[in-house]
């Protein structure tokens, strides 16, 4: 038996809620969903209204739905100091990560110009308040390039259009080899430790997530964010379907969210 009505709650965007014009430039554009049915990244399916997205050709690669929101809210809401952001996308975790009071500075790193010039054009950073606002410093650069001029508290890389892509912690790895960053959150790390651990024979609770984090090597935060191992199994059985590591073996997340694709009521698909 599916969710009934009564079960399914209107999802509210946390911390930082922008308002985003329909418009286009270059390659890329953003288009509305009036009303979304969709999972969040560990929540259960949820009704989303206005829902903006962020498209290049027929793909994707960012929308205000709870998948994308809660997967880089972690990190928004563990943010200190200097935070340096791989990838523009709609600019929500930049805005959001600026609203912090912990956090000093946010350099977001874009490497396309032309979602540089669409950004220009939304100016979505002027619906912050004054002093959110002067925290955000836009660079154009590479991810796998780029280095600091001053020292970065959290890295947060969200370059990626998959959830998952095989070679991804490779890929962080690389990026802190530049930025030596003393804490990092990248964008669908719960999936990365879920089935590395489960390739490694290990648990998906917190003593097999710390085991995982430490075989990566690399100062991920997240762990000691509130039932952070509930959350990150929820996020696997919505999310991991069949990309389990060569020779694993599933684990059974039963109780946890099962996945539900989203369904458009009116409106653009964002995904």
């Amino acid at each position: 038996m599916g969710p009934t009505d009564a079960q399914i709650g209107l999802y509210q965007v946390p911390i930082f809620a922008p308002r985003y014009a329909l418009r286009e430039y270059g390659a890329w554009r953003v288009g509305e969903a009036k009303v979304l049915m969709t999972p969040g990244y560990w929540s259960p399916l949820m009704l989303v209204e206005n829902v903006a997205a962020l498209h290049r050709g027929t793909e994707t690669w960012m929308s205000t739905i709870p998948m994308e929101i809660e997967s880089q809210e972690i990190g928004v809401r563990l943010a200190r100091g200097h935070v340096v952001i791989f990838g523009l996308g709609m600019g929500w975790s930049a805005g959001a990560s600026a609203l912090q009071p912990e956090v000093t500075a946010v350099t977001v790193v874009e490497r396309d110009p032309e979602v540089l010039e669409l950004h220009r054009q939304l100016d979505i950073f002027a619906q912050l308040p004054d002093e959110a606002r002067a925290k955000i410093r836009i660079e154009q650069g590479d991810a796998f390039d780029w280095k600091p001029c001053e020292p970065v508290d959290l890295l947060m890389p969200d370059i990626w259009l998959p959830l998952m892509s095989d070679g991804r912690v490779e890929e962080v790895r690389a990026m802190q080899a530049n930025v030596q960053a003393k804490a990092i959150y990248f964008w669908g790390q719960e999936l990365e430790i879920a089935r590395h651990a489960i390739a490694a024979g290990r648990a998906l609770d917190d003593a097999g997530i710390a085991a995982t984090i430490a075989a990566f090597d690399l100062p991920l935060i997240g762990a000691e964010y509130p039932d952070y191992a509930g959350k990150l199994r929820s996020a696997a059985a919505n999310w991991m379907r069949d990309r389990w590591l060569p020779g694993s073996v599933p684990p059974d997340l039963t109780g946890a969210t099962g996945a539900l694709r989203a369904i458009s009521m009116q409106g653009e698909m964002p995904e």
